[in-house]
Formats: structure tokens, sequence, C-alpha cells
């Protein structure tokens, strides 16, 4: 299966890293497709390069991994009939630029619109799934926690969520699917929790696990 990421920071090489460790096809896409070259030493020599309109005709499966404010913009320059009809993991948070206050992140969204619910409504013909938004870049992939921790999950395409649990289960994670798109509002503040930790002690390597009777 081809995968397209879109984004050049850490997470994107990350992902970009574990698809192809897991025998994926995969495409990192870039306004500057020539910076992406250098990933090709630590993530794999197949790794493919373009820009992000060909990273997203490319794909079969299309992974969000930008800041959030600009997440929109680069979707838009991907080009909806691209998507149309495609997987879109959607990786990203709506951390606004604020400064932190006591190690909490600010963000642009409030409690009762998420970042993906926005992304959905822009490119409806699009099959948003919400994962990998609750861990930092270093866990993404097969990330070496006991016992296996949780990725929380959500989206309106029921196909769409299974081809993200086959992903998520070859990347070594428990899924926890919440439901439809709305149930972002409650994943995406996730990582303003487990950001704490980092931003007031330095405290970076743990993870989240939803644990349950019988």
């Amino acid at each position: 299966m081809k995968v397209g990421i879109l984004g050049s920071g850490d997470v994107g090489k990350t992902l970009a890293g574990g698809f192809i460790k897991h025998g994926y096809e995969v495409m990192a896409g870039s306004r500057d497709p020539q910076k992406l070259e250098g990933w090709k030493s630590d993530v794999g020599d197949t790794l493919l390069t373009g820009s992000f309109q060909k990273t997203a005709k490319f794909a079969e499966i299309i992974v969000v991994a930008v800041k959030g404010a600009v997440a929109e913009d680069v979707l838009k320059n991907a080009g909806a009939e691209h998507l149309a009809g495609k997987t879109v993991i959607d990786a990203t948070n709506p951390i606004s630029n604020e400064a932190p206050v006591n190690g909490v992140l600010k963000f642009y969204t409030d409690i009762n619109e998420s970042q993906m619910e926005r992304l959905q409504k822009v490119f409806p013909e699009a099959n948003f799934v919400k994962a990998f938004s609750c861990i930092g870049s270093p866990f993404m992939v097969n990330p070496p926690f006991e016992p296996t921790p949780s990725m929380f999950i959500c989206g309106n395409n029921e196909a769409a969520k299974a081809q993200v649990v086959e992903v998520l289960d070859k990347f070594g994670w428990d899924v926890e699917d919440m439901g439809a798109v709305e149930a972002a509002r409650a994943i995406e503040p996730l990582c303003m929790l487990w950001c704490i930790p980092g931003l007031r002690n330095g405290s970076w390597t743990h993870a989240f696990k939803l644990v349950k009777l019988g």
C-alpha cells in the first residue's frame, strides 16, 4: 500500500521510517521536496519525495504531519481532489503560538470544536482518522512500554478506521476507537496532558494506557 506523508518535521520523518519498516511504499511531501533528500539515510533509500500535490496523488493513505495551524493550507495545496475517498490520518494538534502556562499548552480551538472537525468540514470527501496525536514522535513506532500503550482514534468512516487500526497493530499499539469525528474534541487535549511532565520537569518518556475491567 502507498502512503503519503505531508510534512517535513520530526513526526513526518518518524512515521515515514515506520511505514517503510513495515513494508509500505512511502512518499514524503514538502513545499521544498529537496530538503527531504537527507531523510533517506535515516529512514531508508526507498523513500520517494515530492510536492504536497504529487504526494497526495500518489498515496492511498495520507498522513498530515504538520503544525495544526497550517494543516488546512497544506491540504489545499495537496488538492482536495487527491484526498477524496482516501484515508487521511490526522496527526496534528491545534497548538497556539502562545506560551504554555505552568506547562499547559494553549489551543486555538475550544472544547466544543476540534482541529479534525474543522478539516473534515473543509474536505468532506476525505476520510479523516485521528491518530498519533497523543504521543511524542520518538514513541510513535513500536513504543517500548509495558504494558502496550493505547492509541486513541476517531473518525466517521469505518473502513478508513479499519485501515488505521491495521497500521497501528503493526506499529505496536493497542487501539481504542472513540467513535465519530466529534471524539477528536477529547483526543486532541491529550496532547496537553502528555506535554505537561515534559514542559514542567523535562520528562518526555511516557504514554497513555486505557485500563478496563473484564
